[in-house]
């Protein structure tokens, strides 16, 4: 690598870790002054505050706009080359501008592995200070107001509850059902079913059995039942925030128990998991396009590429959220709502860079 790459690499990596740890320290007192009843309402100690929340929120915070600040870095620094006439004289010298893009692109490669390790495996470790934090000091207890709950809890075995109460542990009108291919073998009907904590069991009140073996068919019915059951109350107390503590491969397996479940929920744990590939992507195209714009010299200096910087950060975000919610509550294909914004970007990104100076 020549001195050229090394002065562009130290740039840019140095302007995107100031931009980063000065808008962390001014989120953090925003924070802090948002949430500072809260912590004294629930006396939570000084050290937890420091240690196991805001210690655990700066990678998180870091992580969640990385590209975007990749993005302000790179239009900054380079406008501030551009203004200086740096890129000029790089171009006169006989270096090509796509060779020229050589030391961004290694930075932003390799701000986007930091991106996806962070995102996939450190932070949801770490995560789970922060989120023992929240359920302790910042929230409500969990609420839970479902009705006609429908669960497939193994292949080919079915459950129904028409209401169940977090706080008793208690559901009304279950049924438990299973087939072998498109003929049932079994059922179980109860008025009410109650969790055993200490145990670890059912509790079934005034309950109908039905075991079909073939033609032969037995009936029994009883006033109370103890037995256990291929499901727990958490299945039905799950808090969506919990993502946040999930790797890629936990995440993965929580997807699959939900596919065979048959959660509605399970749109919003895909976009999950796709964006957490996505978006370090996202750096390397938002780089991209970030030098295409900033540098051509111009008469508005740096203050017109940022401008037009946050404008296009703007409309990324906007397609981002938008996507995701016709994925989340219409029938968009989670995937491709996630990376259409990286799609429509990077061919913005190859035009740009058609049109930047050579």
């Amino acid at each position: 690598m020549r001195t050229i790459d090394w002065y562009i690499i130290k740039k840019f990596l140095g302007t995107f870790f100031f931009t980063l740890i000065l808008l962390v320290f001014i989120v953090i007192v925003f924070d802090i002054s948002e949430k500072l009843d809260d912590f004294l309402k629930y006396e939570a100690p000084l050290r937890s505050i420091i240690f196991d929340y805001y210690l655990n929120f700066v990678p998180y915070f870091m992580n969640l706009f990385s590209y975007l600040l990749t993005f302000i870095a790179v239009i900054f620094f380079t406008s501030r080359m551009a203004s200086n006439s740096e890129i000029i004289a790089i171009l006169s010298s006989g270096i090509s501008f796509k060779r020229f893009l050589f030391p961004y692109f290694i930075s932003a490669l390799a701000l986007g592995v930091l991106s996806f390790m962070l995102a996939n495996f450190i932070i949801p470790f770490t995560n789970r200070g922060m989120y023992a934090f929240e359920q302790r000091y910042l929230k409500d207890p969990k609420q839970f107001n479902d009705m006609n709950i429908h669960r497939q809890v193994s292949p080919g075995t079915f459950v129904y509850l028409e209401n169940y109460d977090l706080h008793t542990k208690a559901g009304w009108k279950f049924s438990l059902e299973k087939f072998d291919g498109l003929e049932m073998t079994y059922k179980l009907k109860a008025e009410r079913i109650e969790w055993d904590s200490i145990r670890e069991r059912w509790k079934i009140s005034n309950y109908f059995v039905r075991d079909i073996k073939g033609m032969e068919e037995s009936i029994q019915k009883g006033a109370l039942l103890d037995t256990i059951l291929p499901f727990k109350p958490v299945d039905f107390t799950e808090d969506f925030e919990e993502v946040k503590v999930m790797n890629y491969f936990v995440l993965q397996e929580h997807i699959k128990k939900k596919e065979l479940r048959g959660d509605p929920d399970i749109i919003k744990y895909k976009v999950k998991k796709y964006e957490r590939i996505a978006l370090p992507f996202a750096t390397l195209i938002l780089t991209l396009i970030g030098v295409s714009v900033s540098s051509r010299k111009v008469r508005g200096g740096i203050g017109f590429h940022l401008g037009f910087g946050l404008a296009l950060t703007f409309i990324y975000i906007l397609f981002s959220q938008i996507f995701t919610v016709l994925a989340t509550f219409g029938n968009f294909p989670p995937l491709l709502a996630v990376w259409i914004p990286n799609i429509i970007f990077g061919i913005i990104a190859i035009l740009l860079i058609r049109m930047a100076p050579k």
